[in-house]
């Protein structure tokens, strides 16, 4: 029987975001359980990098993800994005069937439990891996970015303002006007595609610079040139435009921030600091 006793909260948990990986909740997982009328396996936990989701396999053979958000800083759009995008048609992702929400006072959260299809194929993950996929795979994913380039939205995943800043933090005299816009899914990266080609993780898809999401997969396969050229040349019908250079050139300098802010070269930055230079030619010389 599920202990539905309340929660003992410590001066820790209380003064502090609660970390899944860390603080009890089984009272969390018993109300999850309630409201999908499921089981979770506890076993088969799978926890997000920042402790602030989990995953679990579930008794209906599907999954359910159990997210926590402090009360104060929900932001709405990615609060509803994984269901929200169950209205998207033609890009290969998992199913979403129900979710629930509730306040908990105790912690200062709010939990979101979503079930989703069980996809039990394995995420490409690393370079390695990303290395060996198919043509069919590359194929597959340009179908499933294609479809979702379509797909009108209200939805914004990058604004202008928030590219020009970026970009304009690490480099001058560039012109950052982004002339095509598209939907997309703005968190495309290895940990996101499994090897069968879903694409998972739709918390902030929305309208974005078209070429946003190749981008982001190239900045992820920097460390490896050939691969990085693969996407290149998988994409180029978007990297070549000239809001797919910007696009390329905000991931550069997230890379180049992201070493300053680390006080080292990273495996991304040095890369992108080259690329960066060839980008900046041609947009300053378009």
């Amino acid at each position: 029987m599920a202990d539905t006793t309340a929660p003992v909260v410590t001066a820790t948990q209380s003064s502090a975001v609660l970390d899944v990986r860390e603080n009890r909740h089984e009272d969390v997982l018993d109300r999850a359980e309630r409201a999908l009328d499921v089981r979770l396996d506890r076993s088969s936990v799978v926890y997000g990098e920042h402790g602030a989701t989990e995953g679990f396999r579930t008794s209906n053979g599907t999954w359910a993800r159990v997210e926590r958000r402090q009360r104060w800083r929900i932001n709405s759009a990615v609060w509803i994005g994984l269901e929200a995008a169950a209205t998207i048609r033609g890009v290969k992702k998992p199913e979403w069937f129900q979710s629930a929400t509730w306040s908990d006072p105790a912690r200062d959260v709010v939990w979101r439990v979503d079930e989703v299809e069980l996809i039990n194929a394995p995420v490409v993950g690393d370079l390695a891996t990303a290395t060996t996929l198919p043509d069919q795979w590359w194929t597959g994913l340009r179908e499933s970015l294609a479809a979702l380039g379509a797909h009108p939205t209200e939805r914004v995943g990058m604004s202008q303002a928030h590219l020009s800043k970026r970009i304009t933090e690490v480099f001058d005299g560039v012109d950052t006007v982004v002339d095509e816009w598209t939907t997309a899914h703005t968190d495309l990266h290895w940990g996101n595609l499994s090897v069968e080609g879903h694409i998972i993780d739709w918390e902030d898809w929305g309208v974005a610079p078209r070429g946003h999401d190749a981008a982001t997969l190239w900045q992820s396969a920097l460390p490896d040139p050939q691969l990085a050229a693969r996407v290149q040349h998988e994409f180029a019908t978007d990297l070549e435009t000239r809001s797919g250079k910007l696009a390329q050139l905000l991931q550069c300098a997230n890379a180049i921030r992201a070493a300053a802010r680390h006080g080292a070269p990273t495996p991304l930055s040095e890369p992108a600091r080259a690329a960066a230079d060839v980008l900046l030619a041609e947009l300053r010389g378009a």
